[in-house]
């Protein structure tokens, strides 16, 4: 038996649903007759990638078609319909991703079609191809033989290597659009009896997110399920869809900033085993109908009619800052929630429901009790001792320059505590010279004051922290990096092998010990890697460049001291290692 989305296929450039752009631009080549050798098919899942190569095969073959569209009644046409032609060969990469996969195309590319005009190979998954299988496809694909056709389909475009993007004409499949899903749904349905209503369809191609084959697959496992007559209870019973008021009373705690009837909501619904997955999807559903509202644009909503008068209010009582600030929030939530615990949807409504004032506190008491500020990947700061140089504490009763009033909070507070803070030291500076080297007659420093010394320049003091801020986090980098490189190893590398030493602007120096791991990050491949982890990390493009450095002096490799820990003695070292 045949599954619905392989029987109701398309088989013409016209029945490609929402694609467009594509399909005319195809038709008109096939009308031309400049139709490309190679073509390169980018887009989600299910939204028609192959059945567009299978049209392309029988369009570019057909014998008896008109208009640049096939006549599916040719021989040539229904044996491609049915997968039964020798001249037409899907693959698909993920399975065959080999070396020697490629070598065998490469040589069966040479002989001419069996009775087709046209060889048309159907690549499906293209980026999931190794390395050397994509450089032998190379060339076959730049130069192919006259009667060869090549389309390379792929829902991951930015894996494909460029060498394999500059040779094809490459054709972006969009998502498909709601309206045009349940258009499709209404068609399929008909022609099969199953008796379902609008509402009914728009839930499921809203719940397939732009898939058609999804789509197609959920409307027969409903039938399968229900029969032909499926109702609209039906369709949200099997996709997970509670419709629960609770996500409406949970929003309107929000609005109110009412926490702990807000957190009484969300026990509830845990205690009663409701998927807090799906709760927090209608959730964020139900704040981005009023965001929208809120902004103006309620037609876009597509939530119940009968929900716009509560909306309507709740929008009127929210402000735009809140409505966003929520969305963002609870949006979040789906990718840290594990769909048991009810935690992350507690801290999001708790983060939501304080105000303004509020957050900000909290906020500033986070960076205070933070141990180096320079971790959360902002722009690194000075420390307060850099930012007042010494020798520039200014005396009582001088009132402050206008710069030095837009100073933060934390910082002149920090001023006001400077003078007693040094009093014990200008004490005994008053009966003493500060220094043997200091002239008899010269004048002691006066209480509050600090010996004037060369203040450090802007970028010495901001080259420091920004090293500083580096090594700090060097290690989630490293972490970051575990699993990748073409064995995996590329943590390894950067764990007990180098050390950031030094930040030259938007340059990172790493310093190794041993040429061997040198080479291996010099090597672009795995340079684009940690760069990458690094931009992740601390948000910022850095570049990489490495060096050879000496290790410090005491410092052992994890061997050597996993060997200690087992009882082992040195007896030989060419390094002072320092008393533990």
């Amino acid at each position: 038996m045949e599954v619905l989305y392989r029987k109701w296929r398309p088989q013409t450039l016209a029945d490609v649903v929402g694609q467009d752009h594509v399909t005319h631009t195809l038709l008109n080549a096939l009308k031309m007759g400049r139709v490309a050798h190679a073509y390169l098919f980018c887009g989600p899942r299910g939204t028609g990638k192959t059945s567009t190569g299978r049209i392309l095969a029988k369009a570019v073959n057909c014998t008896d078609g008109g208009e640049g569209e096939p006549c599916n009644q040719c021989t040539l046409c229904r044996e491609i319909t049915e997968g039964r032609a020798m001249d037409v060969m899907e693959i698909d990469a993920a399975s065959n991703r080999g070396i020697d996969e490629i070598r065998e195309l490469r040589e069966r590319v040479r002989f001419s079609p069996s009775s087709a005009r046209y060889k048309v190979y159907i690549i499906d998954e293209v980026h999931m191809l190794t390395e050397p299988a994509a450089n032998a496809l190379l060339k076959t694909l730049e130069e192919p033989p006259p009667q060869v056709m090549f389309v390379l389909a792929t829902t991951e475009a930015h894996k494909v290597p460029l060498t394999i993007l500059s040779r094809c004409q490459r054709f972006d499949f969009r998502r498909i659009p709601l309206d045009a899903t349940v258009s499709r749904l209404a068609r399929i349905a008909g022609g099969e009896g199953i008796n379902i209503d609008e509402a009914s369809l728009r839930l499921i191609a809203r719940s397939a997110t732009g898939s058609m084959r999804d789509a197609i697959n959920l409307l027969e496992q409903l039938s399968a399920q229900y029969g032909n007559d499926i109702s609209l209870n039906q369709v949200r019973a099997i996709l997970g869809i509670t419709e629960d008021v609770r996500a409406r009373e949970l929003v309107k705690h929000i609005v109110n900033g009412d926490i702990p009837a807000g957190l009484h909501t969300i026990n509830s619904v845990n205690q009663d085993g409701i998927d807090l997955r799906q709760f927090n999807r209608e959730l964020v559903e139900y704040l981005r109908g009023l965001l929208l509202i809120k902004a103006g644009a309620g037609e876009a909503t597509e939530l119940p009619a009968e929900a716009l008068p509560e909306m309507l209010e709740l929008a009127e009582m929210a402000s735009m800052p809140q409505l966003s600030g929520a969305v963002r929030l609870f949006r979040a939530v789906e990718m840290e929630f594990d769909g048991f615990s009810p935690l992350p949807l507690e801290l999001a409504l708790v983060e939501c429901a304080l105000p303004s004032d509020r957050s900000a506190t909290l906020e500033k008491l986070e960076r205070a009790t933070e141990p180096m500020p320079e971790s959360r990947g902002e722009a690194a700061q000075p420390a307060p001792s850099q930012r007042k140089p010494p020798g520039r504490v200014k005396p009582a009763g001088v009132e402050p320059s206008a710069q030095e009033n837009t100073k933060p909070t934390a910082k002149v507070e920090e001023e006001k505590e400077a003078p007693a803070a040094a009093e014990p030291t200008a004490a005994v500076a008053n009966d003493e010279p500060a220094s043997p080297l200091e002239p008899a007659g010269a004048e002691a420093p006066q209480v509050g004051e600090v010996e004037a010394t060369p203040p450090p320049t802007h970028d010495e003091t901001a080259t420091s922290s920004e090293v500083e801020r580096v090594r700090a986090r060097w290690k989630e980098v490293v972490a970051a990096a575990k699993g990748m490189g073409s064995r995996g190893n590329l943590d390894a590398l950067l764990r007990s092998a180098c050390e950031p030493i030094d930040v030259k602007g938007d340059t990172i120096v790493l310093g190794f010990y041993y040429d061997f791991h040198k080479e291996k990050i010099e090597d672009p491949k795995y340079r684009t890697m940690v760069e990458a982890k690094v931009l992740e990390i601390f948000g910022k493009p850095y570049k990489i460049r490495c060096q050879l450095t000496e290790r410090k002096t005491g410092q052992r490799g994890h061997v050597v001291d996993a060997a200690l820990r087992m009882g082992a003695t040195i007896i030989d070292d060419e390094e002072e290692i320092p008393n533990e």
